[in-house]
């Protein structure tokens, strides 16, 4: 069996002024073709399908024309679950209709698909709160899969029946999992588990969350999963969220995450991007292979000092969304601004870096960079008005609202 892990699309992202919308096309036509090509028997989309509750409808109808021809008229089964961008009705609402092209969606942890058959062989065997066994064309092993869409705490462990208990989510979601697959998940078929949650090898340094997203971590979001809580059974552990592709462990399976498609934020500056390929048969450990991604721009980031270094480069990199550092003696002058803007069409912010800055003191009083990022702004606001840089709690809360907000 082969399925296709792909994750964190986030339809309907802009990177300030500027459209993503024609590279999310061009990426999610690779991610078909690919599919195709590689004649994958599945398609697991691991959550963040847009990027926020309400996407704009030209996002929505990307993503059911790109979900329609990943399914293969039924023959290739999509299994897309939500993120924590987005809303879980929103999700589950075309269900009905979605089911009969072969595309299976989970709202929540605890969603429940619906039995059906299609024409083509696609025949879902059984089916559980956070479960699903499928029959795929083609082949008379069943597919398995173990779904946890995203919620933050407190919900998490009230759709699993824990409304009073103590327990940490981890323990509480090991349970739940692990009682899932010894009810389900033998050696006679593929089992696989998928979910949008920050996922950890125990003992390990945490990962940076991607810059600009919602946080699954700071105030009101979930704590972090260990690799160890995951069932024996489960060959392969597909995981949506952090937007850099890269293994969490080995151990008791493969544990990826996906990364998303197209460089989302300038913390993700010329970062290569893939889906991945698993292979994987009864009883075995799955196999995993990168698949590169070629669509959608670069996200660069240059320091030039000076005006003729910063409009060279300019120059040489012309397909890319850039942050530019200028290095300069005064602020930028509106001229100088529009010799940046004529050379490349892709300056997304200039950041002056100012070293003459007794000449930007009037009066004792500083000036404002307004091209710095909304937390450094805020860190320089507290810092003004209290005397004291903010505490590590208040600065997770002033993200976590900005992303809300975003």
């Amino acid at each position: 069996m082969k399925l296709l892990h792909t994750s964190d699309w986030h339809l309907g992202k802009r990177l300030d002024d500027f459209s993503r919308m024609e590279e999310q096309q061009a990426v999610l036509q690779e991610i078909c073709e690919i599919a195709e090509r590689e004649q994958v028997d599945a398609v697991l989309v691991a959550g963040d399908l847009f990027d926020t509750f309400n996407p704009p409808t030209e996002a929505v109808d990307l993503f059911y024309k790109t979900l329609k021809r990943l399914a293969s008229e039924g023959k290739r089964p999509v299994i897309a679950i939500a993120g924590n961008h987005d809303s879980p009705d929103r999700i589950e609402a075309p269900d009905p209709l979605a089911r009969e092209c072969g595309i299976i969606f989970a709202g929540y942890p605890n969603s429940v698909v619906a039995p059906f058959e299609l024409d083509s062989g696609l025949k879902v065997l059984q089916s559980d709160e956070g479960f699903l066994e499928l029959q795929l064309p083609g082949t008379n092993i069943p597919l398995r899969i173990l779904h946890t869409s995203y919620a933050n705490e407190y919900r998490l462990k009230i759709f699993l029946g824990q409304e009073n208990s103590e327990e940490e989510l981890r323990t509480v979601l090991q349970e739940k999992w692990q009682k899932l697959a010894d009810k389900y998940c033998d050696e006679k078929g593929v089992n696989i588990l998928v979910s949008h949650l920050f996922m950890v090898k125990k003992g390990d340094e945490l990962p940076e969350e991607p810059q600009d997203e919602k946080p699954i971590l700071h105030v009101g979001g979930a704590q972090a999963v260990y690799t160890e809580n995951i069932p024996k059974q489960i060959q392969y552990t597909a995981l949506g969220h952090l937007h850099r592709m890269h293994c969490v462990g080995e151990k008791p399976c493969p544990v990826y995450y996906g990364g998303s498609p197209l460089s989302y934020s300038f913390a993700e500056a010329d970062q290569q991007k893939y889906v991945l390929i698993i292979e994987a048969e009864p009883g075995e450990i799955a196999k995993v292979r990168e698949v590169e991604l070629t669509k959608g721009k670069r996200l660069l980031r240059k320091r030039a000092e000076g005006l003729e270094e910063a409009l060279l480069w300019l120059t040489e990199n012309q397909d890319a969304l850039v942050e530019l550092t200028l290095v300069t003696e005064t602020f930028l002058t509106a001229m100088e601004r529009r010799k940046l803007n004529a050379v490349h069409p892709g300056i997304v912010a200039v950041i002056p870096e100012v070293t003459d800055t007794e000449s930007l003191v009037g009066s004792r009083q500083k000036q404002i960079d307004l091209n710095q990022s909304m937390e450094k702004l805020f860190r320089d606001y507290f810092k003004h008005e209290k005397g004291q840089e903010p505490g590590e709690d208040l600065m997770n809360l002033f993200k976590e609202i900005l992303a809300e907000e975003e």
